[in-house]
Protein backbone atom coordinates (compact mmCIF):
# COMPACT_ATOMS: atom_id res chain seq x y z
CA UNK A 1 0.00 0.00 0.00
CA UNK A 2 1.10 3.43 -1.43
CA UNK A 3 1.55 6.09 1.61
CA UNK A 4 1.34 9.60 0.96
CA UNK A 5 3.85 12.66 0.14
CA UNK A 6 4.15 16.33 -0.50
CA UNK A 7 3.74 17.03 -3.99
CA UNK A 8 6.54 19.98 -3.93
CA UNK A 9 9.14 18.25 -1.98
CA UNK A 10 8.90 16.27 -4.93
CA UNK A 11 11.90 16.64 -7.79
CA UNK A 12 11.61 19.97 -6.99
CA UNK A 13 14.72 21.34 -8.77
CA UNK A 14 15.45 19.43 -11.15
CA UNK A 15 13.39 17.47 -14.12
CA UNK A 16 13.75 13.64 -15.38
CA UNK A 17 15.68 12.35 -17.96
CA UNK A 18 14.80 10.53 -20.69
CA UNK A 19 17.31 7.68 -19.90
CA UNK A 20 16.27 7.58 -16.63
CA UNK A 21 12.48 7.08 -17.66
CA UNK A 22 13.44 4.89 -20.77
CA UNK A 23 15.54 2.27 -18.34
CA UNK A 24 12.45 1.34 -16.62
CA UNK A 25 12.17 -2.50 -18.38
CA UNK A 26 7.99 -2.17 -17.98
CA UNK A 27 8.02 1.35 -18.81
CA UNK A 28 9.87 0.86 -22.10
CA UNK A 29 7.32 -2.34 -22.63
CA UNK A 30 4.47 -0.43 -22.58
CA UNK A 31 5.71 2.53 -24.47
CA UNK A 32 6.38 0.11 -27.24
CA UNK A 33 3.30 -1.46 -26.99
CA UNK A 34 1.74 1.97 -27.49
CA UNK A 35 3.52 2.96 -30.50
CA UNK A 36 2.78 -0.42 -32.77
CA UNK A 37 -0.59 0.01 -31.10
CA UNK A 38 -0.96 3.72 -32.72
CA UNK A 39 0.69 2.61 -36.01
CA UNK A 40 -1.82 0.06 -36.36
CA UNK A 41 -4.53 1.87 -35.90
CA UNK A 42 -3.80 4.45 -38.28
CA UNK A 43 -3.17 1.97 -41.03
CA UNK A 44 -6.43 0.26 -40.37
CA UNK A 45 -8.29 3.42 -40.48
CA UNK A 46 -6.74 4.34 -43.74
CA UNK A 47 -7.39 0.81 -45.41
CA UNK A 48 -10.73 0.76 -44.18
CA UNK A 49 -11.53 4.27 -45.05
CA UNK A 50 -10.22 2.94 -49.13
CA UNK A 51 -12.03 -0.47 -48.73
CA UNK A 52 -15.47 0.90 -47.96
CA UNK A 53 -14.74 3.16 -51.37
CA UNK A 54 -13.96 1.12 -53.28
CA UNK A 55 -16.77 -1.31 -52.45
CA UNK A 56 -19.98 1.32 -52.63
CA UNK A 57 -18.42 4.11 -54.21
CA UNK A 58 -19.36 7.02 -51.48
CA UNK A 59 -17.43 9.46 -49.90
CA UNK A 60 -19.72 9.98 -47.16
CA UNK A 61 -19.25 6.52 -46.04
CA UNK A 62 -15.51 6.25 -46.98
CA UNK A 63 -15.54 9.33 -43.88
CA UNK A 64 -17.74 7.59 -41.61
CA UNK A 65 -15.05 4.58 -42.53
CA UNK A 66 -12.07 6.58 -41.23
CA UNK A 67 -13.43 8.08 -38.45
CA UNK A 68 -15.99 5.51 -36.96
CA UNK A 69 -12.95 4.25 -34.53
CA UNK A 70 -13.34 7.40 -32.60
CA UNK A 71 -17.18 7.65 -32.85
CA UNK A 72 -17.72 4.90 -30.12
CA UNK A 73 -15.35 6.89 -27.86
CA UNK A 74 -17.68 8.38 -25.63
CA UNK A 75 -19.74 6.04 -25.33
CA UNK A 76 -17.79 3.49 -23.94
CA UNK A 77 -15.66 6.07 -21.94
CA UNK A 78 -19.02 6.61 -20.36
CA UNK A 79 -20.43 3.27 -19.40
CA UNK A 80 -17.10 1.16 -19.53
CA UNK A 81 -14.31 2.91 -17.77
CA UNK A 82 -14.71 0.99 -14.36
CA UNK A 83 -13.33 -1.95 -15.76
CA UNK A 84 -9.70 -0.26 -15.88
CA UNK A 85 -10.06 -0.46 -12.14
CA UNK A 86 -11.89 -4.10 -11.89
CA UNK A 87 -9.61 -5.96 -13.91
CA UNK A 88 -5.51 -6.65 -13.92
CA UNK A 89 -4.26 -3.90 -16.61
CA UNK A 90 -2.29 -6.72 -17.97
CA UNK A 91 -5.28 -8.69 -18.45
CA UNK A 92 -7.17 -6.22 -20.11
CA UNK A 93 -4.45 -4.58 -22.13
CA UNK A 94 -3.93 -7.85 -23.09
CA UNK A 95 -6.93 -9.13 -24.14
CA UNK A 96 -8.36 -5.51 -25.62
CA UNK A 97 -5.07 -6.05 -28.30
CA UNK A 98 -5.84 -9.81 -28.97
CA UNK A 99 -9.79 -8.58 -29.63
CA UNK A 100 -8.28 -6.00 -32.07
CA UNK A 101 -6.40 -8.56 -33.68
CA UNK A 102 -9.97 -11.01 -34.17
CA UNK A 103 -11.92 -8.40 -35.71
CA UNK A 104 -8.46 -7.15 -37.78
CA UNK A 105 -8.74 -10.02 -38.83
CA UNK A 106 -12.11 -10.69 -39.85
CA UNK A 107 -12.28 -7.58 -41.83
CA UNK A 108 -9.53 -8.44 -43.63
CA UNK A 109 -10.93 -11.82 -45.33
CA UNK A 110 -13.53 -9.60 -46.75
CA UNK A 111 -17.08 -11.68 -45.47
CA UNK A 112 -18.86 -8.89 -44.07
CA UNK A 113 -20.17 -6.26 -46.05
CA UNK A 114 -19.53 -2.15 -45.57
CA UNK A 115 -22.53 -1.74 -42.97
CA UNK A 116 -20.88 -4.81 -41.23
CA UNK A 117 -17.74 -3.81 -41.50
CA UNK A 118 -18.29 -0.19 -39.58
CA UNK A 119 -20.49 -2.03 -36.95
CA UNK A 120 -18.13 -4.26 -36.21
CA UNK A 121 -15.19 -1.15 -35.76
CA UNK A 122 -17.87 0.71 -33.71
CA UNK A 123 -17.81 -2.29 -31.54
CA UNK A 124 -14.80 -3.08 -30.92
CA UNK A 125 -13.87 0.74 -30.34
CA UNK A 126 -16.19 0.61 -27.21
CA UNK A 127 -13.55 -0.59 -25.47
CA UNK A 128 -10.56 1.94 -26.96
CA UNK A 129 -10.77 3.98 -24.13
CA UNK A 130 -11.00 1.15 -21.25
CA UNK A 131 -7.15 0.68 -23.08
CA UNK A 132 -6.47 4.48 -22.69
CA UNK A 133 -7.55 4.41 -18.94
CA UNK A 134 -5.71 1.87 -17.99
CA UNK A 135 -2.47 2.49 -19.73
CA UNK A 136 -2.41 5.67 -18.57
CA UNK A 137 -3.52 4.67 -14.79
CA UNK A 138 -0.80 1.94 -14.72
CA UNK A 139 1.94 4.52 -15.79
CA UNK A 140 2.59 6.41 -12.00
CA UNK A 141 2.99 2.42 -10.70
CA UNK A 142 6.22 2.11 -13.32
CA UNK A 143 7.47 6.02 -12.70
CA UNK A 144 7.23 8.16 -9.70
CA UNK A 145 7.46 12.06 -9.10
CA UNK A 146 8.94 13.92 -12.29
CA UNK A 147 9.44 10.72 -14.14
CA UNK A 148 5.79 10.21 -14.54
CA UNK A 149 5.42 13.21 -15.56
CA UNK A 150 8.04 13.05 -18.66
CA UNK A 151 6.87 9.68 -19.16
CA UNK A 152 3.32 11.54 -19.95
CA UNK A 153 5.21 13.69 -21.93
CA UNK A 154 6.76 10.84 -24.26
CA UNK A 155 3.44 9.14 -24.49
CA UNK A 156 2.07 12.14 -26.26
CA UNK A 157 5.11 13.05 -28.38
CA UNK A 158 4.52 9.15 -29.54
CA UNK A 159 0.98 9.73 -30.32
CA UNK A 160 1.51 12.22 -32.81
CA UNK A 161 4.88 10.99 -34.43
CA UNK A 162 3.74 7.25 -34.88
CA UNK A 163 0.34 9.10 -36.72
CA UNK A 164 2.29 10.69 -38.86
CA UNK A 165 4.59 7.41 -39.43
CA UNK A 166 1.08 5.43 -39.49
CA UNK A 167 -0.26 7.93 -42.44
CA UNK A 168 3.16 7.25 -43.82
CA UNK A 169 3.07 3.69 -43.70
CA UNK A 170 -0.62 3.29 -44.00
CA UNK A 171 -0.27 5.02 -47.84
CA UNK A 172 2.61 2.99 -48.88
CA UNK A 173 0.77 -0.68 -47.56
CA UNK A 174 -2.10 0.82 -49.67
CA UNK A 175 -0.03 1.23 -53.04
CA UNK A 176 2.20 -1.95 -51.97
CA UNK A 177 -0.57 -4.37 -51.22
CA UNK A 178 -4.13 -3.05 -50.98
CA UNK A 179 -6.44 -2.52 -48.26
CA UNK A 180 -6.68 -6.32 -47.57
CA UNK A 181 -2.77 -6.80 -47.19
CA UNK A 182 -2.51 -3.48 -44.79
CA UNK A 183 -5.22 -5.22 -42.60
CA UNK A 184 -3.34 -8.58 -42.22
CA UNK A 185 -0.59 -6.49 -41.42
CA UNK A 186 -2.41 -4.38 -38.82
CA UNK A 187 -3.59 -7.82 -37.37
CA UNK A 188 0.32 -8.67 -36.82
CA UNK A 189 0.30 -5.07 -35.04
CA UNK A 190 -2.42 -6.18 -32.63
CA UNK A 191 0.20 -9.38 -31.89
CA UNK A 192 3.28 -7.67 -31.27
CA UNK A 193 1.26 -5.35 -29.19
CA UNK A 194 -0.04 -7.93 -26.89
CA UNK A 195 3.28 -9.74 -26.76
CA UNK A 196 5.08 -6.77 -25.69
CA UNK A 197 2.29 -6.21 -22.64
CA UNK A 198 2.24 -9.55 -21.47
CA UNK A 199 5.98 -10.42 -21.76
CA UNK A 200 7.14 -6.64 -20.61
CA UNK A 201 4.59 -5.94 -17.73
CA UNK A 202 4.28 -7.58 -14.46
CA UNK A 203 1.03 -8.50 -13.71
CA UNK A 204 0.04 -5.86 -11.53
CA UNK A 205 -3.42 -6.11 -8.91
CA UNK A 206 -6.84 -4.70 -9.91
CA UNK A 207 -7.45 -1.46 -8.22
CA UNK A 208 -10.85 -2.14 -7.00
CA UNK A 209 -13.11 -4.88 -6.38
CA UNK A 210 -16.68 -5.53 -8.98
CA UNK A 211 -19.46 -3.85 -7.81
CA UNK A 212 -22.87 -4.88 -7.17
CA UNK A 213 -24.29 -2.03 -9.28
CA UNK A 214 -21.90 -3.88 -11.84
CA UNK A 215 -19.51 -1.90 -14.81
CA UNK A 216 -21.98 0.60 -15.85
CA UNK A 217 -23.53 1.70 -13.01
CA UNK A 218 -20.27 1.44 -11.46
CA UNK A 219 -18.82 3.66 -14.10
CA UNK A 220 -22.11 6.45 -13.61
CA UNK A 221 -21.43 6.27 -9.60
CA UNK A 222 -17.66 7.19 -9.91
CA UNK A 223 -17.89 9.19 -12.49
CA UNK A 224 -20.52 11.42 -10.60
CA UNK A 225 -17.96 11.27 -7.56
CA UNK A 226 -15.44 12.41 -9.81
CA UNK A 227 -17.39 15.17 -10.94
CA UNK A 228 -19.03 16.41 -7.78
CA UNK A 229 -15.11 16.74 -6.20
CA UNK A 230 -14.71 20.56 -6.86
CA UNK A 231 -10.72 19.82 -7.28
CA UNK A 232 -10.87 17.18 -9.58
CA UNK A 233 -13.61 18.75 -11.46
CA UNK A 234 -11.94 22.09 -11.77
CA UNK A 235 -8.77 19.57 -12.78
CA UNK A 236 -10.79 18.13 -15.37
CA UNK A 237 -12.10 21.67 -16.94
CA UNK A 238 -8.79 23.26 -16.81
CA UNK A 239 -7.42 19.66 -18.76
CA UNK A 240 -10.51 19.80 -21.20
CA UNK A 241 -10.95 23.48 -22.26
CA UNK A 242 -8.29 25.86 -23.01
CA UNK A 243 -6.58 23.09 -25.25
CA UNK A 244 -9.88 21.47 -26.65
CA UNK A 245 -11.08 24.75 -28.10
CA UNK A 246 -8.07 25.93 -29.65
CA UNK A 247 -7.86 22.19 -31.39
CA UNK A 248 -11.70 23.81 -33.17
CA UNK A 249 -9.22 26.24 -35.19
CA UNK A 250 -7.70 23.09 -37.04
CA UNK A 251 -11.48 22.18 -37.93
CA UNK A 252 -11.26 25.03 -40.80
CA UNK A 253 -7.66 24.60 -41.90
CA UNK A 254 -8.79 23.22 -45.04
CA UNK A 255 -11.24 25.56 -45.94
CA UNK A 256 -8.29 28.89 -44.57
CA UNK A 257 -5.85 27.39 -47.24
CA UNK A 258 -8.45 27.05 -49.46
CA UNK A 259 -9.25 31.01 -49.45
CA UNK A 260 -5.43 31.76 -50.02
CA UNK A 261 -5.39 29.69 -53.43
CA UNK A 262 -2.92 26.77 -50.98
CA UNK A 263 -4.96 24.11 -51.06
CA UNK A 264 -2.28 21.76 -50.84
CA UNK A 265 -0.94 23.65 -47.77
CA UNK A 266 -3.50 22.20 -45.32
CA UNK A 267 -0.65 19.76 -44.96
CA UNK A 268 2.05 22.44 -43.69
CA UNK A 269 -0.72 24.24 -41.61
CA UNK A 270 -1.29 20.10 -39.66
CA UNK A 271 2.26 19.33 -39.38
CA UNK A 272 2.74 23.03 -38.16
CA UNK A 273 0.43 22.33 -35.29
CA UNK A 274 1.98 18.86 -34.85
CA UNK A 275 5.65 19.75 -34.59
CA UNK A 276 4.95 23.10 -32.24
CA UNK A 277 2.68 20.51 -29.56
CA UNK A 278 5.75 17.53 -29.40
CA UNK A 279 8.01 20.93 -28.96
CA UNK A 280 6.53 22.06 -26.27
CA UNK A 281 6.47 18.57 -25.00
CA UNK A 282 10.03 17.77 -25.24
CA UNK A 283 11.30 21.29 -23.73
CA UNK A 284 8.89 21.25 -21.05
CA UNK A 285 9.13 17.98 -20.19
CA UNK A 286 12.78 17.73 -20.02
CA UNK A 287 14.58 20.73 -19.66
CA UNK A 288 12.28 22.42 -16.80
CA UNK A 289 12.28 22.21 -13.32
CA UNK A 290 9.10 20.42 -11.75
CA UNK A 291 8.53 24.00 -9.72
CA UNK A 292 9.12 26.36 -12.59
CA UNK A 293 7.22 24.29 -15.17
CA UNK A 294 4.24 24.02 -12.94
CA UNK A 295 4.44 28.02 -12.41
CA UNK A 296 4.24 28.54 -15.72
CA UNK A 297 1.11 26.58 -16.42
CA UNK A 298 -1.63 29.61 -16.41
CA UNK A 299 0.72 31.06 -19.02
CA UNK A 300 1.09 28.20 -21.55
CA UNK A 301 -2.47 27.75 -21.42
CA UNK A 302 -2.65 31.74 -22.22
CA UNK A 303 0.12 30.79 -25.18
CA UNK A 304 -2.55 28.89 -27.15
CA UNK A 305 -5.01 31.43 -27.39
CA UNK A 306 -3.08 34.35 -28.24
CA UNK A 307 -1.71 33.82 -31.60
CA UNK A 308 -4.89 32.77 -32.90
CA UNK A 309 -5.99 36.24 -32.72
CA UNK A 310 -3.43 36.72 -35.41
CA UNK A 311 -5.54 34.90 -37.97
CA UNK A 312 -8.07 38.12 -37.91
CA UNK A 313 -5.99 39.48 -40.19
CA UNK A 314 -6.02 36.67 -42.66
CA UNK A 315 -2.22 35.90 -42.91
CA UNK A 316 -0.66 33.84 -45.89
CA UNK A 317 0.62 30.25 -45.30
CA UNK A 318 4.09 30.79 -43.96
CA UNK A 319 2.70 32.88 -40.95
CA UNK A 320 -0.22 30.96 -40.18
CA UNK A 321 2.31 28.00 -40.16
CA UNK A 322 4.24 29.75 -37.48
CA UNK A 323 0.76 30.74 -35.11
CA UNK A 324 -0.48 27.40 -35.43
CA UNK A 325 3.41 26.47 -34.48
CA UNK A 326 3.63 28.86 -31.24
CA UNK A 327 0.14 28.22 -30.07
CA UNK A 328 0.27 24.30 -29.78
CA UNK A 329 3.59 25.23 -28.18
CA UNK A 330 0.98 25.91 -25.30
CA UNK A 331 -0.18 22.56 -25.26
CA UNK A 332 2.57 21.75 -22.70
CA UNK A 333 0.66 23.50 -19.87
CA UNK A 334 -0.95 19.51 -18.82
CA UNK A 335 2.30 18.68 -17.86
CA UNK A 336 2.41 21.28 -14.51
CA UNK A 337 -1.30 19.75 -14.06
CA UNK A 338 -0.15 15.66 -14.42
CA UNK A 339 1.05 15.59 -10.51
CA UNK A 340 -1.67 17.55 -8.94
CA UNK A 341 -4.62 15.76 -10.94
CA UNK A 342 -2.89 12.12 -10.34
CA UNK A 343 -2.88 13.17 -6.48
CA UNK A 344 -6.33 14.68 -6.69
CA UNK A 345 -8.19 11.18 -7.46
CA UNK A 346 -8.43 7.96 -5.22
CA UNK A 347 -6.46 5.44 -6.29
CA UNK A 348 -8.72 2.69 -6.11
CA UNK A 349 -10.39 4.79 -8.87
CA UNK A 350 -6.80 6.04 -10.97
CA UNK A 351 -8.04 4.19 -13.83
CA UNK A 352 -11.80 5.44 -14.08
CA UNK A 353 -10.17 9.07 -13.59
CA UNK A 354 -8.41 8.90 -16.74
CA UNK A 355 -10.67 7.27 -18.35
CA UNK A 356 -12.92 10.21 -17.96
CA UNK A 357 -10.11 12.87 -18.94
CA UNK A 358 -9.61 10.73 -21.98
CA UNK A 359 -13.56 10.97 -22.76
CA UNK A 360 -13.81 14.15 -21.71
CA UNK A 361 -11.17 15.56 -24.07
CA UNK A 362 -11.79 13.45 -26.98
CA UNK A 363 -15.79 14.81 -26.55
CA UNK A 364 -14.44 18.49 -26.41
CA UNK A 365 -12.41 18.34 -29.19
CA UNK A 366 -15.32 17.01 -31.38
CA UNK A 367 -17.73 19.31 -30.19
CA UNK A 368 -15.12 22.17 -30.37
CA UNK A 369 -14.17 21.23 -34.33
CA UNK A 370 -17.83 20.78 -35.10
CA UNK A 371 -19.12 24.00 -33.82
CA UNK A 372 -16.28 25.45 -35.33
CA UNK A 373 -17.23 23.89 -38.95
CA UNK A 374 -20.85 25.42 -38.24
CA UNK A 375 -19.73 28.98 -37.53
CA UNK A 376 -17.05 28.81 -40.80
CA UNK A 377 -20.58 28.26 -42.46
CA UNK A 378 -21.52 31.88 -42.03
CA UNK A 379 -18.45 33.82 -41.50
CA UNK A 380 -14.42 33.62 -43.07
CA UNK A 381 -12.22 30.87 -41.59
CA UNK A 382 -9.84 33.24 -40.38
CA UNK A 383 -12.94 34.59 -37.98
CA UNK A 384 -13.49 31.71 -37.22
CA UNK A 385 -9.69 30.71 -35.77
CA UNK A 386 -9.71 33.92 -33.72
CA UNK A 387 -13.05 33.26 -32.14
CA UNK A 388 -11.63 29.90 -31.00
CA UNK A 389 -8.27 31.61 -29.62
CA UNK A 390 -10.50 34.33 -27.80
CA UNK A 391 -12.41 31.47 -26.53
CA UNK A 392 -9.30 29.42 -25.32
CA UNK A 393 -8.46 32.95 -23.44
CA UNK A 394 -11.69 33.16 -22.02
CA UNK A 395 -11.70 29.50 -20.79
CA UNK A 396 -7.76 30.07 -19.24
CA UNK A 397 -9.08 32.99 -17.51
CA UNK A 398 -11.92 31.29 -15.65
CA UNK A 399 -9.66 28.43 -14.63
CA UNK A 400 -6.69 30.34 -13.81
CA UNK A 401 -6.75 29.29 -10.11
CA UNK A 402 -7.40 25.67 -10.74
CA UNK A 403 -4.22 25.91 -13.42
CA UNK A 404 -2.05 27.85 -10.89
CA UNK A 405 -0.11 25.38 -8.39
CA UNK A 406 -1.53 25.14 -5.04
CA UNK A 407 1.18 27.67 -2.57
CA UNK A 408 1.64 24.91 -0.55
CA UNK A 409 0.47 20.93 -0.37
CA UNK A 410 -2.71 20.23 1.94
CA UNK A 411 -2.92 17.57 4.36
CA UNK A 412 -4.06 14.11 3.01
CA UNK A 413 -7.92 13.47 3.02
CA UNK A 414 -10.25 10.30 2.57
CA UNK A 415 -11.79 11.00 -0.57
CA UNK A 416 -15.09 11.75 -1.88
CA UNK A 417 -12.84 15.20 -0.95
CA UNK A 418 -9.95 16.36 -2.53
CA UNK A 419 -7.13 14.51 -1.49
CA UNK A 420 -4.35 16.54 -3.04
CA UNK A 421 -0.90 15.59 -2.00
CA UNK A 422 -1.47 11.89 -2.23
CA UNK A 423 0.87 10.91 -4.59
CA UNK A 424 2.68 8.10 -6.02
CA UNK A 425 5.74 6.71 -3.03
CA UNK A 426 8.88 7.26 -4.28
CA UNK A 427 10.56 3.70 -4.74
CA UNK A 428 14.29 4.58 -4.09
CA UNK A 429 14.84 7.03 -6.47
CA UNK A 430 12.90 8.72 -8.97
CA UNK A 431 11.90 7.08 -12.45
CA UNK A 432 12.86 3.67 -11.14
CA UNK A 433 9.74 1.74 -10.14
CA UNK A 434 9.44 -1.07 -7.66
CA UNK A 435 8.45 -4.07 -8.81
CA UNK A 436 7.86 -5.65 -5.54
CA UNK A 437 4.29 -6.31 -4.25
CA UNK A 438 3.14 -5.78 -7.67
CA UNK A 439 1.18 -9.41 -8.30
CA UNK A 440 -1.97 -10.17 -6.71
Amino acid sequence: MTTSRSLAATDADRPATFRAVLAVPQFRALYASFGVFMVGETVKMLALAVLVYERTGSPLLSALAYVTGFLPYAVGGLLLTALADRWRPRVLLVGYDLLRLASVAVLACGVLPPAGMLGLVLLVGLFSPVSTATRNALLPDLLAGDAYVLGRSLFTVAAGATQVLGFATGGLLLGLVGPYGALWLTAGTCAVSALLVRYGVADHPRRAAPSDQGVVGQTWRVNRLLLADPVVRGLLLAQWLPGSLVVAAEGVIVPYVDGLGRAAGAGVLFAASALGMLAGDLVLGRLVAPVRRERLTPWLALLLGVPMLGFVAGPGLAVAAVLFGVATFGFAYHLGLARRFLAAVPEDRRGQAFGLLSTGLMTAQGVAAGLAGAFAEIVAPGTVMALAGAASLTATGLLWRRLRPAPAAPADGDWPGPAVGSGVEPAGVPGRPDDTDKTP
